[in-house]
């Protein structure tokens, strides 16, 4: 440490001066968890903890091996470990009264950006859960709360396994179920018939993540002879008469652990007291599940920054060039230094959405989209670094780049989300 090093400096300086100077030599990682209230960083470290244990050895491994990895061992894991039991307090699920009624939204987005900074498809079979079960929490029906996410979280935490998954999108009907104007014209093609005791529903969903795992399905579907103002949630058993799945493993881009299945209900008798919430009030549960879930995609897309980010340190550490470490260049230094901005930005207005109890849409929806294109703009950042290597799946880095991609399409495409941003503000700002 030489005289001009900044913390020699600090220590010439007087007690009250030393106070006041913040020379802690730890990570970006433990300073933000830092200003974390002492709940949440406990969950930031356990999250943290799982991912590197259970996640990390395999992410490579999952994602060259498609169609042939089998979700159920790591699923169990995660269930065991708390984390597919967090909607329903202890001792029947695995969340803390804090955690539970403090805002249900920051707890998720710290787990999303922890198990994806790992792996961004491990991460999302994972997270899918939360998804499926949401329309359940969101509908507003209590007893269908404790009667439904009892059951579901207790089987998850004593190893039983019960994921869920959230089921909207259809073969004509992709991006406009996601926007108000789109889904008045939307071309939907499933359909529940009332009948004596509940609904008879025939249609198709596709794109569905974990559908061909899932024990639950929050599916929606409008009334037959009516439009997408009649939609409304069914939670479906995989076991009910007429209901499969179909095409069940696309050869997707990225995310690869997370399956996107096709489902498939051929004369699916569901009973009325499966309506979650009211009938036809479908629409409304989706919004409202959207404006929880974007600011989730918008975790996960800091997730897989963070992640490339970390790869690329490592790297730059580790690999010389002329006889000097990469990260003695300037120039690699100041380009990673400009990807740290980009992860810290992205967590500032992620984290500041789920801030709020309740998340509203024009926060959700512009955090998705920045923190989203942050992911992209940072993994081809780290993919200049690296150069040959990070082109060949070894360090993860063109894995990170193909997972990014997704998180800019999922939950609404990026231009979905502006406009959904300007809707929200049309009539108090923009009209």
């Amino acid at each position: 440490m030489t005289k001009t090093d900044f913390r020699y400096a600090v220590s010439t300086l007087k007690p009250l001066g030393r106070w006041l100077v913040n020379a802690d030599n730890i990570s970006t990682w433990e300073h933000d968890t830092r200003t974390l209230p002492l709940p949440y960083r406990r969950l930031r470290n356990k999250y943290r903890t799982f991912a590197r244990e259970h996640l990390g050895p395999i992410a490579l491994e999952v994602d060259r091996d498609i169609g042939h990895f089998d979700p159920l061992p790591v699923l169990r894991k995660a269930g065991r470990a708390g984390l597919l039991s967090e909607f329903m307090v202890k001792p029947i699920g695995s969340a803390s009264f804090y955690g539970l009624f403090h805002n249900i939204t920051f707890p998720a987005v710290l787990k999303a950006e922890e198990l994806t900074s790992v792996c961004g498809g491990l991460g999302l079979l994972i997270l899918d859960h939360d998804l499926g079960v949401a329309p359940i929490m969101l509908s507003g029906d209590v007893f269908q709360y404790l009667k439904w996410m009892s059951k579901i979280a207790y089987a998850n935490k004593y190893g039983e396994m019960c994921p869920t998954a959230f089921a909207i999108t259809e073969p004509s009907a992709g991006s406009d179920v996601e926007d108000s104007a789109g889904a008045s014209s939307a071309r939907l093609m499933t359909y529940a018939e009332p009948v004596d005791g509940g609904y008879v529903i025939n249609g198709r969903k596709v794109f569905i993540s974990n559908g061909g795992i899932a024990k639950y399905v929050t599916l929606f579907a409008a009334i037959k002879g009516e439009g997408a103002e009649s939609w409304t949630c069914f939670l479906i058993d995989r076991d009910m008469k007429g209901f499969s799945v179909g095409r069940h493993v696309e050869k997707k881009m990225g995310q690869r652990a997370s399956d996107a299945s096709e489902l498939v209900l051929e004369d699916v008798f569901v009973p009325a007291s499966r309506v979650l919430g009211r009938v036809r009030s479908g629409w409304a549960v989706n919004r409202n599940v959207l404006a929880y879930s974007r600011v989730g995609v918008a975790a996960i897309s800091l997730g897989i920054a963070r992640g490339a980010l970390e790869k690329t340190i490592d790297f730059c550490k580790t690999h010389s060039l002329a006889g000097k470490r990469l990260m003695d260049y300037q120039d690699i230094q100041l380009t990673v230094a400009d990807m740290m901005v980009d992860v810290a930005a992205a967590r500032g207005i992620t984290w500041q959405a789920a801030r709020s109890f309740i998340p509203y849409q024009g926060a959700t929806a512009g955090a998705k989209v920045f923190a989203s294109d942050t992911a992209y703009r940072v993994s081809n950042s780290a993919m200049e670094i690296i150069g040959d290597y990070g082109y060949v799946n070894e360090y993860g880095i063109e894995k990170a780049l193909r997972d990014a991609r997704l998180t800019q399409i999922y939950e609404g495409t990026n231009q979905v989300n502006r406009l959904a941003l300007i809707e929200w503000q049309l009539d108090s700002e923009l009209s």
